[in-house]
């Protein structure tokens, strides 16, 4: 008999009230040194097994077979039956069979906990578990192997050994009947008509009702007070189309299991972009004041030579920008156009110092943790598409070039431009160290992203799907570098920390380019756009041939020959550049490097590549109240190697996001972590440090709250380290 169980105890004593407290307590115990001092790592071991002794088992819909289970889960439309019929049912079996077999267990009481929450198919009235992690995990990885029975074996193994996580969207929607898409993020640009801002809002609603995080260029509308039909003072701005963005996104969301999500970006050098700004204060009137919306600031490299030079900065009507360039705002370089720009009497211009400027940025920032920022020219200096980028996404990982749409007075497309899309996921860090193949590793983890792009198809948005059809554009991942790095004895930000980040990335870019370029050899087509590519005339390669790339320090060099991957040489690259040039490569972007929420908990990895916030987190989950998080690989022996972020320092932690950055093509959600004693001279010198160090974009700012007086408990974890 088969069973949706992950835990060995296969016990039954049904849940009440007094049950449900032996996980909790048991986890709670994590934050309580033991008797004699150290952490109680195994009390978390035990709430997990507790917790599915307790909740899971006696929630689970038992099963007498594997065919027995799906066509059970087919018949109640749980399940689409296509993706499983497009095998042989024996290989169905054996599928399912191997998972299980992996033996598979949750490290972690709040992974368990995440998973059955958030991840595992029930019933829908929710009282009744339907799958475990490794029938997820089949399910996925049928669905996305596409009838490939070698594809979808590779990718069941890669997920269920760990080295590889699908982002959620994917791993919560793959093969289920009712679910939203697997896409993780969209990115809109808005021009400065009201059709397309209700084109925007329209498409926004139906990207949130599937799921997806939402972001739309807010660059290209014209200003407070811009003329309309030539009579002046009539437009509006862009805050009021925040507001109806802001009310779009708390209405639409994935049948409630993900609430909409949406951000607004805006060039530094908009006339907007005070007011803009102030709708973050905490003291801004209602009328204005902007509470779920993100907000993002593209900032050009003039913006700190004028702030450097304390002079003002001008701000530029899009409204005569577009007149006198035949182009909107978003598609000019502003930096290099900035001196003709100014000096152009057709163009209205107004001017705020831009010292004041940043100021603002950084007291917002030191507020709320908005804006997030784009370094407009770091970003278009490393692209290698032709075009502009001009916007990022939810999460300022995603940066790829867009194109605009235009409409009739109905709403109707005459031209569909490229909006963009991303599939994401994640490798694991120090899983995939430990691959028996590294390359293969990567070859799956890229040919299942361009699986979720080739099966995705939005046609209620015709602009994404115009533009996920030209470029197959994925973001490949990376979380738990901390982890690993702890787990090996190297402090994060050290120079052997640093030096393992460039050559791991580095690896893994000559991987994806390699896998990306097979696949065209395969189809024989590339992504639309390739030939006016950095890809096609080589000159992407560049760096990688000038030298060879090593290891600086020994210790990096013994981790990679220790476990076999073999570090690409000058004369692997030049075989790939020829290769390249000769056939293309398929996907238009590669990686992205996100923050890795929820999904990191389930996989046991620390967030992205940023250093852990805490050696015990501490989280507010519904009804259970506090519940606990080790570090992922964190003993009493090796603690010393898990500083957290705000002990690290922003130095460091750039330091090391420049490390990779050189690598990805397109961005890396960057968080930065303040103690509680900074003030906004810090944040506006982390923001210096990190546009000189080469970042691409800035995600939250996270100042570390004080400890209120008389809080501190006795024998407490989480309070003394």
């Amino acid at each position: 008999m088969t069973t949706t169980i992950d835990s060995p105890q296969a016990l039954t004593q049904p849940e009440g009230i007094g049950a449900r407290k032996d996980y909790h307590a048991l986890n709670a115990q994590l934050n309580l040194f033991g008797p004699d001092g150290s952490i109680q790592f195994s009390k978390d071991r035990e709430a997990a097994c507790a917790y599915f002794r307790q909740h899971v088992i006696p929630n689970t819909k038992m099963f007498g077979s594997v065919w027995g289970r799906l066509e059970w889960l087919i018949d109640n439309n749980y399940y689409e039956e296509a993706f499983l019929r497009a095998y042989d049912p024996a290989f169905v079996t054996s599928l399912h069979e191997r998972v299980q077999m992996a033996g598979h267990r949750f490290a972690t009481f709040l992974g368990a906990f995440k998973f059955f929450t958030s991840y595992a198919l029930r019933t829908f009235d929710g009282t009744t578990y339907l799958e475990n992690f490794g029938e997820r995990v089949a399910a996925t990885a049928l669905f996305l192997g596409q009838g490939n029975e070698t594809l979808t074996t590779s990718l069941a193994d890669e997920m269920i050994s760990g080295r590889f996580q699908p982002a959620t969207p994917t791993f919560l929607n793959a093969g289920k009947a009712q679910r939203g898409e697997l896409v993780s993020c969209f990115l809109l640009r808005l021009e400065d008509n009201l059709e397309s801002i209700g084109r925007g809002v329209n498409s926004a609603l139906q990207l949130s009702k599937r799921g997806g995080g939402v972001a739309l260029l807010l660059t290209n509308l014209r200003e407070t007070g811009a003329p309309i039909k030539q009579i002046q003072n009539q437009a509006s701005g862009v805050v009021p189309v925040m507001k109806i963005l802001e009310d779009s996104f708390s209405y639409a969301n994935q049948l409630g299991a993900r609430q909409g999500a949406g951000a607004v970006y805006l060039h530094a050098h908009h006339p907007d972009i005070l007011r803009f700004l102030d709708t973050k204060r905490e003291n801004a009137d209602e009328k204005v004041r902007i509470k779920t919306l993100s907000l993002g600031v593209v900032i050009p490299d003039v913006t700190f030579k004028l702030a450097k030079e304390n002079r003002d900065m001008h701000l530029f009507s899009p409204y005569d920008v577009a007149r006198e360039y035949g182009k909107p705002l978003s598609d000019l370089s502003v930096n290099d156009h900035y001196d003709e720009l100014v000096a152009n009497p057709r163009i209205r211009k107004t001017t705020i110092s831009a010292r004041e400027f940043f100021k603002t940025l950084a007291e917002l920032q030191f507020e709320s943790g908005y804006p997030y920022v784009l370094f407009e020219d770091t970003v278009n200096r490393a692209n290698p598409l032709a075009g502009h980028v001009n916007m990022s996404n939810l999460c300022s990982e995603i940066l790829q070039v867009n194109t605009p749409s235009t409409l009739d007075t109905a709403g109707g497309y005459t031209k569909i431009g490229n909006d963009i899309s991303c599939n994401l996921g994640s490798l694991n860090i120090a899983a995939a160290m430990d691959s028996p193949d590294f390359g293969a590793t990567i070859e799956t983890a890229v040919r299942a992203l361009t699986s979720v792009s080739d099966q995705t198809d939005i046609d209620a948005v015709p602009s994404i799907a115009a533009g996920n059809n030209a470029s197959h554009a994925i973001g490949l991942g990376q979380m738990n570098l901390h982890g690993f790095l702890a787990s090996q004895r190297i402090r994060y930000g050290s120079e052997e920390g640093i030096d393992f980040t460039d050559i791991y990335f580095l690896t893994v870019t000559y991987h994806a380019l390699r896998v990306s370029n097979q696949i065209a050899i395969e189809r024989g087509t590339t992504f639309a756009g390739f030939g006016t590519s950095a890809y096609a005339d080589g000159s992407y390669f560049d760096k990688y041939i000038e030298r060879d790339w090593l290891p600086a320090t020994e210790r990096v060099a013994a981790l990679f020959s220790q476990v076999g991957i073999a570090i690409p040489t000058r004369e692997d690259w030049q075989a790939l550049r020829k290769s390249v040039m000769a056939h293309g490569i398929y996907n238009a972007y590669l990686q992205a490097i996100p923050p890795t929420g929820s999904i990191s908990y389930v996989n046991n990895a620390t967030a992205s590549i940023h250093p852990i916030a805490a050696k015990i987190e501490i989280r507010k989950e519904g009804k259970l109240g506090r519940l606990y998080y080790p570090a992922p690989h964190m003993t009493d022996a090796n603690i010393e190697f898990f500083e957290d972020a705000y002990e690290i320092g922003y130095e460091k932690i750039i330091d090391t996001y420049a490390a990779a950055t050189r690598h990805v093509d397109q961005g890396l959600s960057l968080t930065l972590f303040f103690r509680d004693s900074a003030t906004t001279r810090d944040i506006n010198k982390a923001q210096i440090y990190a546009w000189r160090a080469g970042i691409k974009t800035l995600y939250y700012i996270r100042l570390r709250q004080p400890a209120l007086e008389g809080t501190e408990i006795e024998n407490c974890v989480s309070c003394a380290l």
